[in-house]
């Protein structure tokens, strides 16, 4: 009986995560090819697909000098299939949140993280399987 009670949680998380798509977010300190890039964040598409295929798209909205501004941003692939380096291509001064949008197929995922002057937000990226609202966003540019 302790071995099913033990096994039966594994099996119920392993079954919400089972077919998944989200995007990871990682320290481009500890990826020696994107350091070169000097990317501020390294995005890994993971879950059950083909990492290969994933396509991962960037945006920056931010307030500067009280002025909103968007800001498509370009992704550097790197050589692991579905790993992508950021490079800051936004403006330095200024608080800004960074759209990250993943497709593979049918599969949708999307994070939110905020930037500034001290850099990348990365501990606090929120994510969801459905497209945030603009109301995220401008949440996230006033906290």
């Amino acid at each position: 009986m302790r071995k099913i009670r033990f096994i039966l949680p594994l099996a119920l998380a392993y079954g919400m995560f089972a077919g998944g798509f989200w995007l990871q977010l990682g320290n481009p300190e500890a990826n020696a090819e994107a350091r070169k890039n000097n990317a501020v964040v390294v995005i890994k598409a993971i879950g059950c697909h083909d990492p290969a295929t994933a396509q991962v798209t960037a945006t920056a909205t931010g307030m500067v000098d009280g002025r909103r501004q968007t800001i498509a941003l370009k992704l550097m692939p790197l050589s692991e299939p579905g790993t992508f380096a950021l490079a800051q291509q936004w403006p330095k001064t200024g608080r800004w949140v960074i759209q990250l949008a993943g497709k593979n197929g049918e599969q949708f995922t999307n994070t939110l993280v905020t930037a500034g002057p001290e850099g990348v937000d990365r501990l606090h990226a929120k994510s969801e399987m459905k497209e945030f609202r603009q109301s995220d966003v401008e949440a996230l540019l006033e906290n």
